[in-house]
């Protein structure tokens, strides 16, 4: 089988599940091996199944130990308040800081995790882009077609998912970097929202309305997820690149309470410290995230359109900033998305 058509399958499968609530753990391993759980976003699925049979072998080859890894995915936000509320995970792979920040909090992982590995312990990242049906029917183009009447949206509760979470704030961010002032960003992401139909909990459930339901006229990702569909469906789907839009940091942690409990800091840290590698670096391309690694992201340079970036730290004064003025309960999306 093709390199290609397996990833056909694979993604195929992936919405399947997505969309009837399967693809929680992988199989597990037998009882006597040593078992490390990565709890971890939607759209990252396909990623860590090529992943983790690498680092399997490296490990293996380099310890003598068998190491097995199992994946549980969902929305990102969603992810880490289940693995506060006691999912025992080794480590998290996230697609926002946020996320994680809220488990130092919980005390399951050391204040200082970002410094704990390179990059701001974020081994990858992504931004977000459109995918439109083919044609581009409504002629959406950047951020503000996406407020105009009729269309139709289609975004991930920024609630419990991170893509919904970057795509708020790549819209919102976008007003200000073109030298608007907050109300006029409040205004162009209200009418987004109210051009939203549904909300789905996590991107892959998104994915799965846009493209299997046939719901909205717009979808709004990560830049790998959306050449994930081209792949699988062809012709059917177009993608957009806004004029610019929001970097998407996915960082990674070892949950410290959980590994010190069970003996697994080494493998955490190790599977970890592996994304990093070239052989992983590689993989992470070739699934359309942008690598630290310079060698590998000018193999799959074709993969990676520019595009004018800014960060949340930028705009939006980091994380905890943005989580407090936008995203807690009250605060400015449970207000806008309350006036639909």
């Amino acid at each position: 089988m093709t390199t290609h058509h397996a990833t056909r399958r694979l993604f195929t499968t992936a919405l399947l599940a997505a969309s009837t609530g399967l693809f929680g753990l992988s199989m597990p391993a037998h009882a006597a091996d040593t078992v490390l759980l990565n709890a971890s976003y939607d759209v990252a699925r396909e990623l860590f199944k090529d992943i983790n049979p690498l680092f399997v072998a490296e490990w293996k080859k380099t310890t003598g130990e068998t190491v097995n890894v199992n994946q549980s995915h969902g929305g990102s936000s969603k992810q880490a308040r289940s693995v506060a509320d006691g999912m025992e995970a080794a480590v998290v792979t996230m697609n926002q800081a946020n996320d994680i920040d809220m488990l130092a909090e919980r005390g399951l992982v050391v204040q200082d995790w970002a410094k704990k590995f390179p990059h701001n312990a974020a081994p990858f990242y992504s931004t977000m882009v459109f995918l439109v049906r083919k044609g581009n029917p409504q002629q959406i183009k950047d951020w503000g077609d996406l407020a105009k009447p009729g269309v139709k949206v289609i975004i991930p509760n920024p609630k419990t998912a991170g893509n919904g979470r970057y795509t708020y704030l790549a819209a919102w961010g976008s007003v200000l970097k073109k030298g608007g002032n907050e109300a006029q960003a409040r205004e162009l992401v209200t009418k987004i929202f109210k051009n939203v139909p549904v909300l789905d909990a996590g991107g892959r459930g998104a994915t799965t309305t846009f493209t299997q339901r046939s719901i909205g006229d717009v979808l709004v990702t990560f830049e790998n997820e959306v050449n994930l569909v081209r792949a699988e469906f062809g012709d059917n789907f177009e993608v957009v690149y806004p004029s610019l839009s929001i970097l998407a940091e996915s960082p990674v942690a070892v949950v410290d309470k959980v590994v010190d409990r069970r003996n697994l800091r080494k493998q955490a840290t190790g599977y970890l410290n592996f994304l990093y590698t070239e052989q992983a670096q590689d993989v992470i391309a070739k699934h359309y995230f942008r690598p630290r690694s310079e060698a590998a992201f000018k193999k799959y340079k074709a993969n990676f359109h520019q595009i004018s970036l800014f960060t949340v730290d930028d705009v939006f004064g980091g994380w905890k900033a943005a989580q407090k003025k936008h995203f807690d309960d009250g605060a400015e999306f449970d207000r806008i998305y309350q006036s639909k």
